[in-house]
């Protein structure tokens, strides 16, 4: 038996180092730790692919957090019959669970799905608090830099935009 280990956050600006910490507390070799540093809803996950590459059967992946390794509850479903049917269990350290036999399968299955709901509750929320926002006259994203009237001035004005480009240039530099 193998152990390896799995890590995902879901922006470049997140960190893995708490998960890889953890997986090498659990006694993962360093270069059995594979991660990805990307959304769990994009497909294009290379250390996961990786890993299902690597492993064989008797190997557990040990994973910190149930929902660090599947997007949505189908995913989650489909990777855990993946492993099993090659024989690997995976086992996730704060929740105390495991694929290993029935019990842990169906256990995976159900929080994975509650996990899932609760992601949703979660955007369903926060769209709604952003739609309240908007509806009290609260501006998102970054403020202008650049004066509009004053661009369609030069543009009147007969000054091309590479000009008017150069000259904002120059401003903003200040």
């Amino acid at each position: 038996m193998r152990l390896f280990g799995y890590a995902r956050v879901s922006t470049s600006q997140q960190s893995l180092d708490i998960q890889i910490k953890a997986l090498k507390s659990a006694g993962v070799k360093p270069s059995r730790i594979f991660s990805d540093k990307a959304s769990g809803n994009t497909q294009n996950r290379k250390g996961l692919e990786l890993l299902q590459m690597k492993v064989e059967e008797g190997d557990v992946i040990l994973v910190k957090k149930l929902d660090r390794l599947g997007r949505d509850t189908a995913d989650m479903i489909s990777l855990i019959k993946t492993f099993d049917d090659i024989g690997v269990a995976i086992k996730f350290l704060d929740d105390g669970i495991s694929t290993e036999g029935e019990m842990g399968k169906m256990i995976v299955t159900i929080l994975s799905a509650v996990a899932q709901a609760e992601r949703q509750r979660i955007l369903e929320r926060t769209n709604e608090g952003r739609i309240e926002a908007r509806l009290k006259g609260v501006k998102f994203g970054r403020k202008r830099s650049i004066d509009r009237k004053q661009v369609h001035n030069l543009y009147k004005a007969d000054i091309g935009a590479t000009e008017i480009s150069r000259k904002y240039s120059q401003i903003n530099r200040l």
